[in-house]
């Protein structure tokens, strides 16, 4: 069983290296942004619907109040004909009485409409705060994903140039500039030496004209001086 735990584990490990390998931060943020933007899109829908909505039954509260409005007066003017003798009272009454009939069914559709627009203004309310959310998380996400393109160009540069460092042999580089000056100064001591060796093997001859030429040359200097000297005694 020991074994088959680590084989297991193994084959985890190396399954969580590939789904590593696959996931690219950059293209998932960027799917994810696109993902939000179509909830967005759905969401500003259900919104313009339930506004709709909201506007329908906003409409249909005001007419109903004004059409059992309108059926209490047309009773009340009924009543009031018949009182005048312009009209039968049984038959204002009855129609007064549908008049009231029809004010009442105006009172309840009234009231349905005024529950609707309150529950349509709370879905109102409830998607208009999750589409601001929305926008909130994607203009949120979007910067994020500015940052995270930013980074990576500079650590894929930063790598890039380390990767070249690191393939340096700096240790090589300094062995070869010392062997490099031992090579110059060896150069410059068997310079010096094959002088040394030219001065030594010079023949005596050279040697003897050498200081003959110099004594030669003091000698001339001096008689010169003497016959200047000469000169200015006469």
């Amino acid at each position: 069983m020991g074994i088959f735990s680590r084989l297991f584990n193994v084959g985890k490990a190396e399954a969580h290296a590939a789904i590593d390998k696959l996931e690219d931060p950059i293209k998932m943020t960027e799917q994810g942004i696109r993902d939000l933007k179509k909830d967005l899109d759905k969401s500003l829908q259900a919104l313009a619907e339930v506004k709709a909505l909201a506007i329908r039954s906003k409409r249909e509260l005001n007419e109903q109040k004004s059409l059992g409005q309108n059926y209490e007066q047309k009773a009340i003017l009924l009543l009031q004909k018949a009182e005048k003798g312009d009209l039968d009272v049984a038959e204002a009454e009855r129609l007064a009485t549908e008049a009231l009939a029809r004010k009442e069914e105006a009172v309840a559709n009234v009231a349905r409409a005024q529950e609707e627009v309150i529950r349509f203004d709370q879905n109102i309310s409830q998607l208009d705060a999750n589409v601001k959310k929305l926008k909130s998380t994607i203009t949120r996400y979007e910067n994020e994903l500015r940052t995270l393109k930013a980074r990576t160009r500079v650590s894929s540069a930063t790598q890039k140039i380390n990767k070249q460092l690191s393939g340096i042999d700096s240790s090589g580089t300094v062995s070869m500039l010392e062997k490099m000056k031992d090579k110059v100064a060896q150069q410059e001591a068997m310079a010096e030496a094959y002088g040394e060796i030219s001065v030594e093997n010079r023949s005596l001859d050279e040697e003897i004209d050498a200081t003959l030429n110099e004594t030669n040359v003091k000698a001339s200097n001096a008689l010169e001086e003497l016959k200047a000297k000469m000169k200015n005694k006469e």
